[in-house]
């Protein structure tokens, strides 16, 4: 019964770890900042573009991440796809 416990504790130990991992470059943007997020605004762009779905991006996004200096993976999209709003 021990050997049991044991060995789930290691295996789910084991899986936590290896799904929460980030990259070098990622842990160095933690690092370098104290929040998750640069600001309100910057919550609600992310929360609105997250991985896997089609970003939607307008000029005063834009705008916005350049003045209040946004961190992390940047979104890319083309020119073209930049929404007027």
């Amino acid at each position: 019964m021990y050997g049991k416990h044991w060995r789930s504790l290691v295996i789910g130990t084991a899986l936590l770890l290896a799904g929460g991992c980030a990259s070098g470059e990622e842990w160095q943007t933690w690092r370098s900042n104290t929040s998750h997020f640069a600001s309100k605004e910057h919550f609600d762009f992310s929360m609105k573009n997250r991985a896997g779905s089609s970003p939607t991006v307008t000029r005063q996004d834009v705008a916005m991440a350049q003045s209040q200096n946004w961190f992390g993976r940047a979104v890319t999209v083309n020119q073209d796809q930049i929404l007027e709003r």
